[in-house]
């Protein structure tokens, strides 16, 4: 049998790649950023706002990038990509980790409430894959690609219906896609993460209480309950998975939606 990647093994697998993480100002994308820039990694942190950006950047050191982006818009993504080849001559990892929610009874959904989730987390997804996959292809590099899906992208979430489906959209994506790069040695995964405390999970929170009528403490005591490991989950528990499924330890893992929720049951 052989041994598993130690945390040595794994920055040696990743010293001296370079990377974008979209959505990575805050929150779990900022916590990648973090992880893979421990292990070597040449960051681009990418963000619709680039003070955020650039704030996170500098907490990483001088060999990490700020760059604007919004993933919605193929411009903005090709530009962006631009700017990181432009200065680094290439890429290895892209982790589509840009993402949004608003909450609603799916009867009460509105038009813009849809398209504002689809168009960041799926169009978002598909945009910075695809350029990405293409540079790849052309270059013969064999890149790797991680997208943030949900524990919502396995079971549909009460009061998420929009968000569940766009999330569902990102594994089929994921699973396709991987199906297609793979002649190429191209991998795809996606993480599935389930309660993460994140300013995002704090409008969640106060939004699904004023929906349920309870208080936000008993919204925060629901998660912790539905979570057999008995917290909430942080966001360096997602980016220490994504670190992985970016390494030669993941080299034989492609299209998969990886949970990792502390045991939040999902299929």
């Amino acid at each position: 049998m052989s041994d598993s990647p130690s945390p040595g093994k794994l920055a040696a697998d990743l010293a001296g790649k370079r990377a974008i993480v979209t959505g990575a100002g805050t929150g779990i994308g900022r916590a990648i950023a973090a992880a893979l820039a421990r292990h070597g990694v040449r960051v681009a942190v990418a963000d619709l706002d680039r003070d955020r950006a650039a704030e996170s950047a500098a907490a990483l050191g001088p060999e990490a990038l700020a760059v604007a982006i919004d993933v919605r818009n193929r411009a903005s993504v090709e530009a962006a990509f631009a700017e990181v080849l432009g200065r680094w001559g290439g890429l290895d990892i892209l982790a589509a980790n840009a993402g949004v929610s608003t909450m609603n009874r799916a009867v009460d959904l509105t038009d813009a409430e849809w398209d504002f989730n689809f168009d960041v987390n799926a169009r978002g997804v598909f945009l910075t894959n695809q350029i990405a996959a293409r540079h790849f292809l052309a270059t013969g590099t064999k890149g790797v690609i991680v997208n943030t899906a949900s524990l919502a992208a396995k079971v549909g979430a009460p009061l998420l219906a929009h968000y569940s489906a766009s999330k569902f959209a990102v594994l089929g994506w994921t699973q396709a896609l991987a199906r297609e790069l793979a002649p190429a040695g191209i991998r795809v995964n996606a993480v599935c993460p389930g309660f993460v405390r994140t300013s995002m999970q704090t409008r969640e929170v106060e939004w699904e209480a004023r929906l349920r009528g309870v208080t936000s403490e008993r919204v925060v005591a629901d998660y912790i309950a539905q979570t057999p490991l008995g917290r909430l989950e942080e966001p360096e528990d997602v980016a220490e998975l994504v670190v992985f499924l970016a390494s030669d330890g993941a080299r034989f893992m492609t299209g998969q939606g990886v949970n990792v929720t502390g045991g939040v049951y999902t299929t």
